[in-house]
């Protein structure tokens, strides 16, 4: 991805946030272990497009001041009535110090138990925790779907393939997808997981009988 480097300027409290907006700016809070919380100032337009699709493990820089922070959007507030961003939190990270985040699952291709089976492939997890030092994050990680042959065939945590120097924090033997012949012979998920698995492949319905 390309290196994403935003200029920011300091941020005086003399004047509104609905003020500075109308003048095309966004308003935004810096923080961090070793930085203190400083209000800046962001080209709206500009911030709107470099930040559209930036996840929680995208390392941004910010230019401020004559230097440059290595930094993590932690929060977006936006406009969705109008499309537009209204405020960002980064947090300022030390690129020597490893650091947790969520990253999400990008699931790809195709499962032979859909084709031969007539299998259902269901979801439990979306996003995992990681560690690791910010430049080394990856900005999602690939489930293939491709490797779950028959019905009952899983994938859990501990098969997810991630990048040297990320380690993944969730419980190794905790289902991020599963094949089942319906959604209902899945088995629920506790409490504190998602309420319901999500079908995201599914095989050819079988013909009415008229």
């Amino acid at each position: 991805m390309e290196k994403i480097v935003l200029q920011a300027q300091r941020r005086t409290l003399e004047r509104t946030a609905k003020a500075l907006r109308r003048e095309g700016y966004l308003p935004a809070v810096m923080y961090g272990a070793h930085f203190p919380s400083t209000p800046i100032l962001l080209d709206a337009h500009n911030a709107g497009l470099k930040l559209a699709k930036v996840s929680s493990s995208t390392l941004v820089y910010i230019e401020l001041d004559g230097e440059t922070h290595a930094a993590l959007v932690r929060e977006k507030q936006r406009d969705y009535i109008k499309n537009r961003l209204l405020h960002v939190d980064f947090q300022v990270v030390s690129l020597t110090e490893k650091i947790r985040t969520t990253v999400s699952l990008h699931f790809e291709g195709v499962s032979p138990a859909v084709k031969d089976y007539n299998g259902v492939v269901v979801t439990s997890l979306d996003e995992v925790e990681v560690e690791a030092l910010p430049q080394d994050l990856p900005e999602r990680i690939v489930v293939d779907l491709s490797k779950l042959a028959r019905i009952g065939d899983t994938i859990h945590v501990r098969d997810l393939e991630v990048a040297k120097g990320v380690k993944v924090l969730n419980d190794p033997d905790e289902v991020v997808v599963v094949v089942s012949t319906t959604t209902e012979e899945v088995e629920a998920p506790a409490e504190g997981e998602l309420s319901e698995p999500e079908v995201i492949e599914r095989g050819k319905k079988e013909e009415e009988v008229e």
